[in-house]
């Protein structure tokens, strides 16, 4: 381990530390704030009930993923070859961001019912946005003497694109990547909280009324292992497509 790696695990440790401490010494009750403890030991013990929840939100989010990755890339060549066009989609872009989710997302289960289809549409519109911008921005940042030198080689668009501005933007890409599997949670999270019959959303919801609070945390750090489990998985991808960073 190394000492940044270090560093986060005592930082975090400190942290739980002196929340067990507080609920603990202010003899803080089990159903307003419950210690670290009973939220790890109530993960695994309940993870029956958890698990299931969880792979409903899982899935959610993963093909939300897919769907932003399958839009965001083929919109950002289209704006970077058509300076024009990025100019009109640009205010669409930042509407679909400047909207809060919780505004559309009911309407999103009217439209779209109580199943999974208007979760993994909100957890594209929150995935979407740095994805496409990221990699526009990486297309835009490219060195001008390498477009100059495949302009003067006599190579197409899509043969620069796919040799000198594709390479060139990848490691923006996998940035907005880790940003939006980092935030897809939200997403997925929200939509369930409006209406859902299952998830760690509709869990949540449902522990919470009937003050189940530790319940509630278990599926906060379930959510938060599945943020971090993807940010890490991204990272892996990262080092092996970029081998050159």
């Amino acid at each position: 381990m190394n000492r940044v790696n270090l560093l986060a695990v005592l930082f975090m440790g400190l942290i739980l530390g002196l929340w067990e401490a507080f609920v603990r010494i202010m003899d803080v009750p089990i159903f307003i704030l419950p210690p670290p403890s009973s939220i790890f030991v109530v993960a695994l013990v309940r993870a029956p009930l958890i698990l299931p929840h969880a792979l409903v939100t899982l899935t959610e989010i993963l093909m939300g993923i897919g769907l932003a990755v399958c839009t965001a890339i083929p919109l950002a060549i289209v704006m970077f070859a058509k300076p024009t066009l990025e100019k009109a989609f640009a205010p669409f872009l930042v509407a679909s961001q400047a909207i809060p989710v919780f505004a559309i997302a009911p309407l999103l289960v009217v439209w779209l019912g109580y199943g999974i289809a208007s979760k993994i549409f909100m957890a594209w519109i929150i995935i979407f946005f740095p994805i496409c911008v990221s990699l526009l921005e990486g297309f835009k940042s490219c060195d001008p003497e390498f477009k100059v030198l495949f302009r003067l080689m006599g190579a197409s668009f899509f043969k620069t694109l796919r040799l000198l501005y594709w390479p060139w933007a990848l490691p923006r890409f996998f940035a907005g990547l880790k940003v939006g599997v980092t935030v897809a949670t939200i997403g997925a999270v929200i939509g369930e909280w409006v209406g859902a019959q299952q998830g760690l959303g509709f869990l949540m919801i449902q522990s919470n009324a009937r003050l189940q609070v530790d319940i509630v945390f278990a599926a906060i750090l379930w959510l938060t292992a599945m943020g971090l489990a993807m940010w890490w998985l991204v990272g892996i991808l990262e080092k092996k497509f970029i081998t050159w960073k």
